[in-house]
């Protein structure tokens, strides 16, 4: 038998504090609320950039000092990396507490969100060679999932109100 074998069919526990239990329950949603503002900067962002594109003459030049493309590109990246790691965070310290995971419609659109972030940062190089088709589906993905993790604000509240309740 190998030891990875061994391992599948006599798996150690982990033993993790109780404390660390009970308060890493609160770390996804201090995450998540923080990237949904972070969501609504990138959004922000985005808008200028669209501005930019607009804009002639003076006013061009005015906001193409606020260098909103790059801003966006990298509030882009850092939402991508943080978001993945908090859906998959959320669901590691949610099996840790209770051995199990919950499928509902929380998981299910969190996963969700977790792909079309994805797909619309991959379509990053075909917007840096003007490719319009992909500018439009990056605005359709991101305002699609704008309007989700909204909805997945109202959702984790009433799951962590349950948590506090039965503290």
């Amino acid at each position: 038998m190998t030891l990875l074998a061994h391992v599948i069919e006599n798996p150690m526990p982990i033993e993790i504090p109780e404390s660390v239990k009970v308060y890493s329950q609160f770390v996804h949603p201090a995450l998540m609320w923080g990237l949904l503002a972070l969501s609504i900067y990138a959004l922000y962002l985005g808008v200028q950039i669209r501005r930019t594109r607009a804009a002639q003459g003076d006013a061009k030049k005015e906001l193409l000092k606020g260098r909103f493309n790059v801003k966006h590109y990298q509030m882009g990246s850092i939402l991508l990396a943080l978001m993945v790691l908090g859906s998959i965070g959320g669901m590691v310290v949610t099996y840790i507490n209770n051995g199990k995971l919950f499928v509902g419609s929380h998981l299910l659109a969190g996963l969700g969100m977790t792909g079309i972030i994805a797909v619309s940062a991959s379509l990053s190089p075909f917007m840096q060679k003007g490719q319009d088709w992909a500018r439009y589906t990056h605005i359709a993905l991101n305002v699609g999932l704008l309007g989700l993790f909204s909805w997945q604000a109202v959702t984790g509240v009433q799951i962590v109100q349950r948590i506090i309740s039965k503290m």
